[in-house]
């Protein structure tokens, strides 16, 4: 459980990082510009890691195991690139990925409600909702609150002049 924690950690961080760099790439680039090279060098990358670690054993490909639309998970890639782009840039990273976050969050627990996908049910708890309105509302009190120290910041300064 532990490693699981320090990956999710570390997962956590590499987004939020890559995030603002493809936010900073998507300023010179387009949008789909920014979705190729993040995907294109992800691929690479990949590659290259996949071949050191894991040698011929990564080409060993066993299609009968697993249901055909699970291959196409990269597609899906290409959908969370751009958004993620276009929502730091319309929103700013804090609230973007903010929104991001929460969002996984209540599609991971509909999908682990539901058992959709072949996913081991877990039951639905008060508890969760619970949680993920209490982090919805920590949003919107961070987002809230920033926009009243900004609006009475103006007053002040306007006040003084």
């Amino acid at each position: 459980m532990l490693m699981g924690l320090l990956f999710s950690i570390v997962a956590g961080a590499l987004v939020g990082l890559q995030n603002i760099f493809n936010s900073k790439v998507n300023e010179h680039t387009g949008s789909w510009m920014t979705t190729t090279l993040v995907l294109g060098l992800g691929f690479a990358a990949s590659l290259l890691l996949g071949v050191v670690f894991e040698g011929g054993e990564m080409f060993r490909l066993n299609m009968s195991s697993m249901q055909t639309w699970y291959w196409f998970s990269g597609i899906i890639g290409v959908g969370v690139v751009t958004c993620v782009v276009q929502g730091v840039r319309r929103l700013g990273p804090t609230f973007a990925i903010s929104i991001v976050l929460i969002t996984q969050l209540v599609t991971a627990m509909i999908w682990d409600t539901m058992g959709w996908l072949g996913l081991e049910k877990v039951p639905f708890s008060w508890n969760k909702l619970a949680g993920v309105l209490i982090l919805i509302g920590g949003i919107l009190v961070f987002k809230l609150g920033g926009r009243n120290a900004k609006t009475t910041e103006k007053v002040h300064i306007h006040d003084s002049i």
